[in-house]
């Protein structure tokens, strides 16, 4: 099997921070590698609902990111992923603090990925897991897609 390059990692992971709903969320892919993603949400007054504690949006787009990006580092270069279907378990309210999600790819097929993440505080406690199914897809959402939109250039190759 080939290495996962990481001068690739690092480029994906500058890119997609730079992506207009992650910055809306004030989400940041800190780490990911083969099987597995880190992402943090620091908890604003905009990731509030009107009961002052975290929408489940915020927790299903933060365990949805964490699951993908743990599938990505797996899949073909060239490839796309599409989620498909997601499922989130609320375990926990928050109003403040830094989430911290950690994703791990499950299985990664030839035409669909599954993978999970974990939702938790700084001090370690479960706030929300969740399942996430992809379906992999040729020609649509690859990379090179995103750097485009982001306005990203070069892309190192993704294995050596």
């Amino acid at each position: 099997m080939a290495t996962l390059n990481p001068a690739h990692v690092q480029a994906v992971i500058r890119a997609i921070n730079e992506g207009p709903y992650i910055k809306h969320l004030a989400m940041v892919i800190k780490e990911m590698g083969v099987g597995s993603a880190t992402v943090e949400l620091t908890v604003g007054n905009a990731h509030l609902n009107p009961f002052g504690g975290i929408h489940g949006g915020a927790y299903a787009s933060l365990i949805d990111t964490a699951a993908y990006w743990a599938a990505y580092c797996e899949i073909d270069p060239g490839v796309g992923l599409i989620s498909i279907d997601l499922k989130i378990d609320y375990l926990a309210p928050l109003s403040s603090g830094i989430i911290i999600s950690k994703g791990r790819s499950i299985k990664i097929g030839k035409s669909m990925c599954l993978a999970e993440a974990a939702a938790m505080d700084q001090d370690g406690k479960w706030l929300a897991h969740g399942t996430s199914k992809m379906m992999i897809t040729r020609g649509l959402q690859s990379i090179e897609d995103a750097f485009r939109f982001t306005g990203f250039a070069a892309l190192p190759p993704k294995f050596i």
